[in-house]
This record gives structure tokens, sequence and C-alpha cells, in this order.
């Protein structure tokens, strides 16, 4: 499964989405006004990426769940 078998694509997933949605809520700081319409944008890959992240991890976490329940009987 590719989920189990690429741990870190998830996690460098959500990094990068944890690191544009900061870069996005320090650019709605009023000194870089200018820059707003970027920030709106980082706001939101920066979220979807750590809901991708999460997501990820969720089905991760599950399935070795289920796989351990079938092992053990």
């Amino acid at each position: 499964m590719l989920v189990r078998d690429y741990p870190y694509v998830h996690l460098a997933i959500g990094i990068f989405g944890n690191t544009a949605f900061l870069v996005g809520s320090v650019l709605f700081f009023e000194r870089f006004s200018h820059w707003h319409h970027t920030a709106v944008w980082l706001f939101v890959i920066g979220a979807a990426g750590m809901l991708v992240g999460a997501l990820g991890k969720a089905a991760k976490d599950i399935y070795e769940h289920v796989e351990k329940k079938r092992k053990q009987g």
C-alpha cells in the first residue's frame, strides 16, 4: 500500500502545508499588504497540504490497525 510504504510522503506534504500556512499567515500583516493575494493562496495551499498530510497519516494508522487485528485472529 502506497501510504504504508512511503510514510514520509504524507509527512513531507504536511510539513509543506504547515510552512505555506505559516508564511501565508505572516503575509497577512499590514506591512505586507501588497502580498495579500499571495497570502490568500498560500493560506489555501497550506490548509490543503495539512489536510492531505493528516489524511495520509490517518490512512496509514487505520491500515496498520486493521493489519494488526487481522494477524491477531
